[in-house]
């Protein structure tokens, strides 16, 4: 892999990572990143923008060319991956999949970027490398971004119920525990709210009221004082 000047679909420059040795076969040459903190959460999503040459495009190659490269990750308590360590091979490093693009490019026409979004999880340690594994294909690695889903702090039936990171799985439940607003008490407990893979939240569990002397805000979200 090679570290590249290019452009993007806006013709702004950028740096991207490309490897083409497709007139050699047997290749397998590996990128990794920097070491990345989980922050706590149990399952990340990596959106991967790349473009892949068309394998037919490109005269007196052997059979080969790939259009397609493996994503992995390995997980470790600290960044402490070396030149020869995490080991360049499948084992120690979990494959997440095998990406392949919608759409790959000849020689004529502008590299078509393509789009890929793929999740993992359940995470444990204290963060993670990413590996990408090139087979022999004709591709660029244009951008990586890792991110993780959560549900936002919400008031539903007069409590407040805390920002909380989506489960271990996409089809994860998580429950949040929730607290009256200020001047409310519980009428119905327990006070929970569950938090999906998508970061919605799902229907609240329990419920809280306002105290006397007081009454619902305009929006129902506080108990404010009664006015005279």
């Amino acid at each position: 892999w090679e570290e590249v000047s290019g452009y993007d679909d806006s013709m702004s420059p950028i740096r991207t990572y490309q490897v083409c040795n497709v007139r050699q076969p047997n290749q397998n040459n590996w990128l990794r990143t920097d070491f990345i903190p989980r922050r706590g959460v149990l399952r990340v999503y990596v959106e991967l923008k790349f473009s892949v040459r068309d394998c037919a495009s490109i005269p007196n190659i052997p059979g080969s060319c790939k259009e397609t490269f493996n994503l992995f990750y390995y997980e470790s308590e600290g960044d402490m991956a070396t030149d020869n360590s995490p080991l360049w091979r499948e084992n120690p490093y979990v494959k997440v999949d095998t990406i392949a693009p919608d759409e790959s490019f000849s020689l004529l026409e502008a590299g078509r970027i393509n789009t890929k979004v793929r999740s993992f999880g359940p995470l444990s340690k204290a963060g993670f490398y990413l590996a990408f594994q090139d087979l022999g294909a004709c591709m660029s690695l244009i951008s990586v971004r890792v991110f993780f889903k959560k549900c936002s702090t919400t008031i539903a039936n007069f409590a407040v119920f805390p920002e909380t990171a989506t489960g271990a799985e996409a089809t994860s439940l998580v429950i949040a525990p929730g607290a009256c607003v200020a001047n409310a008490m519980e009428v119905s407990v327990p006070l929970k709210l569950y938090c999906n893979g998508d970061g919605e939240w799902m229907v609240p569990v329990g419920s809280c009221t306002c105290v006397a002397g007081y009454e619902p805000s305009a929006d129902s979200t506080q108990c404010q004082g009664k006015s005279e």
